[in-house]
């Protein structure tokens, strides 16, 4: 069984592909200068854009674990995320509130999905 790591560094590779599941790295938003909506929006962009190179798209999303720096923005984030979720493609899910690597992050993510066949 082969392991495949794409765009790998010291500390991480941000994709992982083995047995026929990819694995993103955590993706945080391209501007952590603006809101949560902005934000989200931003990080799962980039979720779709990792999700591509890898051989998926969002509806082969098996789980997301979801880090959000104040649960006060839960219900900003979740207007974000159902809107970008495919109706009927709904993964498992799971989000906590985390102290974020940079203070100005608002939302994180991990996915995990299958390659499309």
């Amino acid at each position: 069984m082969t392991i495949e790591r794409l765009e790998t560094g010291t500390r991480m590779s941000r994709i992982v592909k083995h047995n026929g599941t990819i694995y993103l790295c955590g993706q945080v938003c391209k501007d952590a200068n603006q809101g949560i909506t902005e934000q989200t929006a931003s990080m799962l962009e980039k979720v779709d854009a990792l999700l591509e190179q890898a051989g998926s798209d969002r509806e082969h999303i098996l789980s997301a674990t979801i880090y959000i720096k104040d649960m006060q923005y839960f219900a900003e984030m979740n207007t974000v995320w159902d809107s970008w979720v495919a109706e009927g493609h709904a993964p498992a899910r799971a989000c906590v509130e985390a102290k974020m690597a940079r203070d100005v992050l608002l939302v994180e993510i991990s996915v995990v999905a299958a390659e499309k066949s």
